[in-house]
């Protein structure tokens, strides 16, 4: 687990020091013709300083040859210089990088590197059913919208922020894609703190290494997102009860995720963004408690008197 996690931060520090052309603004990955577009926004939980981001053209969530670049500035700002014809086309990555990252929300270098995105259509002010201007604003938030668009389950990004919303128990309506920062939305700025927390813990998990090169395994990176969202009523908050059910829900996954068949193609997981921990029985995923059942990443598992899990059908 420490080899693989220091594999993982020294590849993805050269890409930063080698790949990126200036703090904020797009490295010479950039379209070499003439007419490009600005793509410009900001990256949280808190604003995150020295975060790579990049438009993503194969979707695989990491940084590749090619693919336009940049690092954010002190503000947690980015500006991508792309192909106008790239433009809601593919989705933007943004990776915290631990030791290299700063998280604004206290001046400090985030523990874990975690992996950020924001779906392609949500890069354009009238695609997908949203109204108004678009931010460019990635977060946990606009990952989690992301993943629960690949899931295929929603038409429009609006019905997808919707139920994002439910779930967080914010108004109708609510733009989920805003600065919350700027807007000094502290809910929802506590909600992607708690996702982002549980999105790092998982790293060594989600990274691998094939012996040349870190790589993303999105097929479990798309269940952590699910297992994330299904249990996201009960991690939104920032009472001690939030952190020993976010203490439990990491223990859970880093027995579970490894479970996950690695590698492409990539795995239908719309049943993991559905149910929740306890699935609204006694006991449940988290505590392994007798009898509890869970509609969470696994798709329904049972509890057993010794605490381990039989599978009930789902994703698995």
């Amino acid at each position: 687990m420490k080899k693989q996690a220091t594999a993982v931060l020294g590849i993805i520090s050269v890409i930063i020091i080698a790949g990126c052309g200036g703090s904020g603004t797009s490295s010479s990955a950039t379209p070499s013709n003439s007419s490009t577009t600005s793509i410009t926004g900001k990256v949280a939980d808190g604003y995150l300083v020295n975060a790579t981001v990049f438009l993503d053209k194969n979707t695989n969530y990491q940084l590749d040859a090619g693919e336009p670049s940049a690092v954010t500035d002190t503000n947690g700002a980015y500006s991508l210089l792309i192909d106008p014809a790239d433009a809601g086309k593919y989705p933007i990555v943004a990776i915290a990088t631990k030791g290299v990252t700063i998280d604004k929300d206290n001046n400090l270098p985030v523990a874990n590197t975690y992996v950020l995105s924001m779906h392609a259509v949500a890069v354009t002010s009238t695609s997908g059913g949203v109204s108004g201007t678009v931010s460019n604003f990635i977060s946990p938030m606009s990952s989690q919208i992301r993943e629960l668009m690949e899931t295929g389950k929603y038409a429009t990004i609006q019905d997808a922020m919707n139920e994002l919303g439910t779930k967080l128990g914010l108004a109708a309506g609510m733009n989920m894609m805003d600065d919350y920062i700027a807007a000094n939305n502290t809910y929802m700025h506590t909600a992607a703190q708690n996702m982002a927390g549980l999105m790092g813990s998982q790293m060594s998990t989600v990274f691998s290494n094939n012996g040349a090169a870190a790589t993303v395994d999105v097929n479990r990176y798309r269940g952590m997102m699910g297992t994330i969202f299904s249990n996201i009523s009960s991690v939104r908050g920032s009472g001690p009860n939030t952190q020993t059910t976010m203490a439990n829900l990491m223990v859970t996954m880093q027995t579970n995720l490894p479970n996950i068949t690695p590698g492409q193609p990539f795995r239908n997981m719309s049943t993991a963004f559905r149910g929740g921990m306890t699935g609204g029985t006694t006991g449940g995923m988290a505590s392994g408690t007798t009898g509890g059942t869970s509609g969470g990443m696994m798709g329904g598992r049972t509890s057993t008197s010794t605490g381990t899990w039989t599978s009930a059908g789902g994703m698995m």
